[in-house]
Protein backbone atom coordinates (compact mmCIF):
# COMPACT_ATOMS: atom_id res chain seq x y z
CA UNK A 1 0.00 0.00 0.00
CA UNK A 2 1.31 3.51 -0.63
CA UNK A 3 0.41 6.95 0.50
CA UNK A 4 1.07 10.31 -0.78
CA UNK A 5 2.60 12.79 0.65
CA UNK A 6 3.07 16.82 0.15
CA UNK A 7 5.91 18.96 0.87
CA UNK A 8 6.17 21.83 2.86
CA UNK A 9 7.65 25.47 3.30
CA UNK A 10 11.46 25.00 2.63
CA UNK A 11 11.23 22.90 -0.71
CA UNK A 12 10.91 26.07 -2.83
CA UNK A 13 13.77 26.86 -5.52
CA UNK A 14 12.95 29.40 -8.42
CA UNK A 15 11.77 27.46 -11.41
CA UNK A 16 10.73 24.36 -10.05
CA UNK A 17 7.78 22.67 -12.31
CA UNK A 18 9.53 24.80 -15.45
CA UNK A 19 9.60 21.38 -17.19
CA UNK A 20 5.71 20.92 -16.68
CA UNK A 21 4.73 24.48 -17.19
CA UNK A 22 6.75 23.83 -20.92
CA UNK A 23 5.04 21.26 -21.92
CA UNK A 24 1.62 20.49 -20.53
CA UNK A 25 -1.11 22.84 -21.29
CA UNK A 26 -2.89 22.09 -18.01
CA UNK A 27 -0.12 23.01 -16.33
CA UNK A 28 -0.08 26.97 -18.21
CA UNK A 29 -4.11 26.50 -17.16
CA UNK A 30 -3.68 26.13 -13.58
CA UNK A 31 -1.08 29.00 -13.70
CA UNK A 32 -2.73 30.93 -15.62
CA UNK A 33 -6.08 30.54 -12.93
CA UNK A 34 -4.05 30.82 -10.03
CA UNK A 35 -2.38 34.52 -11.46
CA UNK A 36 -5.60 35.48 -11.60
CA UNK A 37 -7.10 33.93 -8.07
CA UNK A 38 -4.72 35.67 -6.89
CA UNK A 39 -4.65 38.77 -8.92
CA UNK A 40 -0.41 38.49 -8.51
CA UNK A 41 2.08 36.67 -11.34
CA UNK A 42 2.56 34.11 -8.85
CA UNK A 43 3.55 31.71 -11.92
CA UNK A 44 6.36 34.04 -13.28
CA UNK A 45 7.36 34.59 -9.43
CA UNK A 46 7.69 30.48 -9.44
CA UNK A 47 9.51 29.73 -12.93
CA UNK A 48 11.40 33.23 -12.62
CA UNK A 49 12.45 34.56 -9.26
CA UNK A 50 13.40 36.77 -7.94
CA UNK A 51 13.96 34.25 -5.15
CA UNK A 52 13.80 36.60 -2.64
CA UNK A 53 10.56 37.04 -3.45
CA UNK A 54 9.68 33.51 -3.73
CA UNK A 55 11.03 32.98 0.08
CA UNK A 56 8.72 35.39 1.12
CA UNK A 57 6.25 33.44 3.28
CA UNK A 58 3.22 35.01 1.94
CA UNK A 59 4.78 34.01 -1.18
CA UNK A 60 6.24 30.48 -0.82
CA UNK A 61 2.88 28.90 0.83
CA UNK A 62 0.76 29.14 -2.57
CA UNK A 63 3.67 28.02 -4.93
CA UNK A 64 4.70 25.37 -3.36
CA UNK A 65 1.13 24.38 -3.16
CA UNK A 66 0.52 25.49 -6.54
CA UNK A 67 3.31 23.19 -8.07
CA UNK A 68 2.05 20.24 -5.79
CA UNK A 69 -1.44 20.46 -6.96
CA UNK A 70 -0.57 21.13 -10.65
CA UNK A 71 2.06 17.77 -10.84
CA UNK A 72 -0.60 15.95 -9.28
CA UNK A 73 -3.20 16.88 -12.09
CA UNK A 74 -1.21 16.35 -14.68
CA UNK A 75 -0.32 12.51 -13.04
CA UNK A 76 -3.79 11.87 -12.99
CA UNK A 77 -4.90 13.71 -16.23
CA UNK A 78 -2.42 13.57 -18.74
CA UNK A 79 -0.89 10.44 -17.40
CA UNK A 80 -4.03 8.88 -15.85
CA UNK A 81 -2.43 7.74 -13.12
CA UNK A 82 -4.29 7.81 -10.01
CA UNK A 83 -2.99 8.49 -6.92
CA UNK A 84 -6.30 8.59 -5.36
CA UNK A 85 -5.89 4.93 -4.50
CA UNK A 86 -3.60 5.52 -2.19
CA UNK A 87 -4.38 4.34 1.40
CA UNK A 88 -3.41 7.53 3.21
CA UNK A 89 -2.77 11.72 2.12
CA UNK A 90 -0.57 13.60 4.24
CA UNK A 91 1.40 16.84 4.40
CA UNK A 92 4.06 18.67 6.20
CA UNK A 93 2.10 21.99 7.63
CA UNK A 94 1.10 23.89 4.72
CA UNK A 95 1.44 20.74 2.76
CA UNK A 96 -1.84 19.46 4.79
CA UNK A 97 -3.29 22.06 2.36
CA UNK A 98 -2.35 20.61 -0.65
CA UNK A 99 -3.28 17.22 0.45
CA UNK A 100 -7.09 18.42 0.92
CA UNK A 101 -6.93 20.14 -2.50
CA UNK A 102 -5.65 16.86 -3.99
CA UNK A 103 -8.26 14.40 -1.50
CA UNK A 104 -10.87 16.63 -3.38
CA UNK A 105 -11.93 18.49 0.17
CA UNK A 106 -10.55 21.83 -0.65
CA UNK A 107 -11.15 23.73 -4.21
CA UNK A 108 -8.08 24.91 -5.45
CA UNK A 109 -9.33 28.57 -5.54
CA UNK A 110 -10.09 28.58 -1.68
CA UNK A 111 -6.90 26.40 -1.04
CA UNK A 112 -4.54 29.42 -3.06
CA UNK A 113 -6.59 32.34 -0.90
CA UNK A 114 -6.20 30.51 2.19
CA UNK A 115 -2.46 29.73 1.97
CA UNK A 116 -2.08 33.68 0.86
CA UNK A 117 -3.47 34.67 4.06
CA UNK A 118 -2.12 31.80 6.11
CA UNK A 119 1.43 32.93 4.65
CA UNK A 120 0.61 36.75 5.60
CA UNK A 121 -0.88 35.57 9.05
CA UNK A 122 2.51 33.74 10.07
CA UNK A 123 4.89 36.34 8.84
CA UNK A 124 3.26 38.94 10.18
CA UNK A 125 2.68 37.58 13.98
CA UNK A 126 6.17 38.68 15.68
CA UNK A 127 7.95 41.19 14.29
CA UNK A 128 10.58 40.55 12.15
CA UNK A 129 14.04 39.69 14.17
CA UNK A 130 12.03 39.28 17.23
CA UNK A 131 11.49 35.35 16.67
CA UNK A 132 13.53 32.35 15.30
CA UNK A 133 13.80 28.12 14.73
CA UNK A 134 16.65 26.09 15.67
CA UNK A 135 17.54 22.75 13.97
CA UNK A 136 18.19 20.20 16.58
CA UNK A 137 20.61 16.62 15.08
CA UNK A 138 20.59 13.48 16.76
CA UNK A 139 18.74 14.09 19.74
CA UNK A 140 15.15 13.37 20.58
CA UNK A 141 11.95 15.26 21.89
CA UNK A 142 12.12 13.61 25.50
CA UNK A 143 15.82 14.91 25.64
CA UNK A 144 14.99 18.34 24.35
CA UNK A 145 11.89 18.94 26.31
CA UNK A 146 13.29 17.64 29.69
CA UNK A 147 16.05 20.68 29.00
CA UNK A 148 12.89 23.21 28.45
CA UNK A 149 11.83 21.66 31.49
CA UNK A 150 15.08 22.62 33.75
CA UNK A 151 15.98 25.43 32.26
CA UNK A 152 11.85 27.07 32.04
CA UNK A 153 12.67 30.00 34.79
CA UNK A 154 15.50 30.69 31.88
CA UNK A 155 14.06 31.06 28.61
CA UNK A 156 10.71 29.12 27.03
CA UNK A 157 10.97 27.31 23.94
CA UNK A 158 9.12 24.58 21.99
CA UNK A 159 9.54 22.07 19.51
CA UNK A 160 8.09 23.35 16.50
CA UNK A 161 8.93 20.16 14.09
CA UNK A 162 9.60 16.11 14.99
CA UNK A 163 10.81 15.55 11.30
CA UNK A 164 12.36 12.28 12.13
CA UNK A 165 14.43 10.12 14.47
CA UNK A 166 17.35 12.64 15.33
CA UNK A 167 15.95 15.91 13.66
CA UNK A 168 13.77 18.42 15.34
CA UNK A 169 12.94 22.04 14.71
CA UNK A 170 12.72 24.33 17.50
CA UNK A 171 11.40 27.73 18.06
CA UNK A 172 11.04 30.92 20.01
CA UNK A 173 12.13 34.38 20.61
CA UNK A 174 15.40 35.33 19.48
CA UNK A 175 16.93 35.73 22.67
CA UNK A 176 15.43 32.66 23.85
CA UNK A 177 16.45 30.55 20.62
CA UNK A 178 20.19 32.07 21.26
CA UNK A 179 20.08 30.67 24.92
CA UNK A 180 19.06 27.33 23.84
CA UNK A 181 21.40 27.24 21.76
CA UNK A 182 24.12 27.94 24.04
CA UNK A 183 22.96 25.52 26.06
CA UNK A 184 22.36 22.55 23.34
CA UNK A 185 25.78 23.17 22.46
CA UNK A 186 27.49 22.86 25.58
CA UNK A 187 25.72 20.00 26.15
CA UNK A 188 27.29 18.44 22.86
CA UNK A 189 24.14 18.42 20.96
CA UNK A 190 24.51 19.90 17.28
CA UNK A 191 21.85 22.33 16.25
CA UNK A 192 22.27 24.94 13.43
CA UNK A 193 20.41 28.19 13.63
CA UNK A 194 17.64 28.31 10.55
CA UNK A 195 17.17 31.66 8.03
CA UNK A 196 13.19 31.45 8.74
CA UNK A 197 12.17 35.08 9.80
CA UNK A 198 9.47 33.83 12.72
CA UNK A 199 8.79 31.22 14.88
CA UNK A 200 6.29 28.82 13.26
CA UNK A 201 4.04 26.29 15.05
CA UNK A 202 4.69 27.73 18.57
CA UNK A 203 1.95 29.52 20.94
CA UNK A 204 4.13 33.11 19.32
CA UNK A 205 1.74 32.74 16.21
CA UNK A 206 -1.05 33.26 18.63
CA UNK A 207 -1.96 36.58 16.38
CA UNK A 208 -1.93 34.15 13.17
CA UNK A 209 -4.43 31.07 15.04
CA UNK A 210 -6.67 34.42 15.71
CA UNK A 211 -6.85 35.89 11.56
CA UNK A 212 -6.72 32.17 10.43
CA UNK A 213 -9.48 31.00 12.83
CA UNK A 214 -11.97 33.58 11.02
CA UNK A 215 -10.50 32.45 7.92
CA UNK A 216 -10.76 28.83 8.19
CA UNK A 217 -14.37 29.26 9.74
CA UNK A 218 -15.29 30.11 6.18
CA UNK A 219 -13.90 27.51 4.31
CA UNK A 220 -16.55 25.17 2.93
CA UNK A 221 -14.72 21.51 2.53
CA UNK A 222 -15.77 18.35 0.92
CA UNK A 223 -16.33 15.01 1.85
CA UNK A 224 -12.68 13.71 1.14
CA UNK A 225 -11.69 10.81 -1.11
CA UNK A 226 -8.50 9.54 0.63
CA UNK A 227 -7.92 9.41 4.25
CA UNK A 228 -5.85 12.44 5.54
CA UNK A 229 -3.59 12.25 8.19
CA UNK A 230 -3.17 15.35 10.83
CA UNK A 231 -0.22 17.00 11.73
CA UNK A 232 -1.48 17.81 14.86
CA UNK A 233 -2.49 14.31 16.14
CA UNK A 234 -0.26 12.01 13.66
CA UNK A 235 -3.60 10.23 13.47
CA UNK A 236 -6.65 10.07 10.69
CA UNK A 237 -8.98 12.72 10.71
CA UNK A 238 -12.09 10.46 10.61
CA UNK A 239 -14.63 13.42 9.28
CA UNK A 240 -14.59 16.80 6.97
CA UNK A 241 -16.39 18.20 10.50
CA UNK A 242 -12.96 17.71 12.09
CA UNK A 243 -11.19 19.24 9.77
CA UNK A 244 -11.52 23.33 10.68
CA UNK A 245 -10.50 22.61 14.32
CA UNK A 246 -7.49 20.69 13.36
CA UNK A 247 -6.44 23.25 10.62
CA UNK A 248 -6.53 26.29 13.22
CA UNK A 249 -4.57 24.33 16.42
CA UNK A 250 -2.05 23.52 13.38
CA UNK A 251 -0.44 27.25 13.16
CA UNK A 252 0.63 26.52 16.74
CA UNK A 253 0.90 23.02 17.22
CA UNK A 254 3.80 20.81 16.28
CA UNK A 255 4.69 19.10 13.66
CA UNK A 256 4.16 15.75 14.12
CA UNK A 257 5.59 14.40 11.38
CA UNK A 258 7.98 11.49 12.55
CA UNK A 259 4.96 10.22 14.38
CA UNK A 260 2.78 10.29 10.98
CA UNK A 261 4.66 8.86 9.08
CA UNK A 262 4.81 5.65 11.54
CA UNK A 263 1.22 5.56 12.03
CA UNK A 264 1.05 5.32 8.52
CA UNK A 265 3.59 2.30 8.54
CA UNK A 266 2.03 0.79 11.15
CA UNK A 267 -1.42 0.80 9.10
CA UNK A 268 0.51 -1.10 6.08
CA UNK A 269 2.34 1.44 4.20
CA UNK A 270 5.35 0.69 2.82
CA UNK A 271 5.62 3.07 -0.38
CA UNK A 272 5.59 6.85 -0.30
CA UNK A 273 4.94 9.39 -3.01
CA UNK A 274 6.00 12.96 -2.66
CA UNK A 275 4.42 15.29 -5.15
CA UNK A 276 5.75 18.97 -5.59
CA UNK A 277 9.33 20.45 -4.91
CA UNK A 278 12.32 18.91 -3.34
CA UNK A 279 13.06 15.32 -2.05
CA UNK A 280 12.75 16.52 1.78
CA UNK A 281 9.75 14.82 3.03
CA UNK A 282 11.43 11.37 1.01
CA UNK A 283 14.93 12.27 2.74
CA UNK A 284 13.29 12.10 6.26
CA UNK A 285 11.05 9.12 6.11
CA UNK A 286 14.43 7.17 4.85
CA UNK A 287 15.91 8.46 8.40
CA UNK A 288 12.82 7.09 9.88
CA UNK A 289 12.21 3.46 7.77
CA UNK A 290 14.83 2.47 6.03
CA UNK A 291 12.73 -0.91 4.44
CA UNK A 292 10.10 1.73 3.29
CA UNK A 293 10.30 2.75 -0.63
CA UNK A 294 10.22 6.47 -1.24
CA UNK A 295 10.01 8.58 -4.66
CA UNK A 296 9.87 12.07 -5.30
CA UNK A 297 8.28 13.35 -8.23
CA UNK A 298 9.02 16.96 -8.91
CA UNK A 299 9.80 17.00 -12.69
CA UNK A 300 9.19 15.03 -15.64
CA UNK A 301 11.45 12.12 -15.91
CA UNK A 302 10.50 11.19 -12.62
CA UNK A 303 7.05 10.00 -13.44
CA UNK A 304 8.43 6.81 -15.17
CA UNK A 305 9.42 5.30 -11.96
CA UNK A 306 6.22 5.30 -10.36
CA UNK A 307 4.98 2.22 -9.50
CA UNK A 308 1.61 1.80 -7.50
CA UNK A 309 0.47 -1.03 -5.84
CA UNK A 310 -2.10 -2.19 -3.95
Amino acid sequence: MFSVIFPGQGSQIVGMSSDFYSKYDLFKKLYKEADEILNFPISKLILEGPKEQLDLTENTQPAIFLVGYSIFQVLKQEFKIDLNKAKFFAGHSLGEYTALACAGSLDFASTLRILKIRGEAMQSAVPKGEGGMLAVLGSDPKIIEKIFSEKKDKYECFIANDNSNGQLVVSGSTENINKLSLDLTSQNIKNIKLSVSAPFHCNLMGKATELMRNEIEKLEFRDFQNTLISNVTAEEIKDKSMLKDLLIKQIESRVRWRESVLYMIDNGVNQFIEIGPGKVLSGLIKRIDRNVKTSAINKEEDITIIKTND
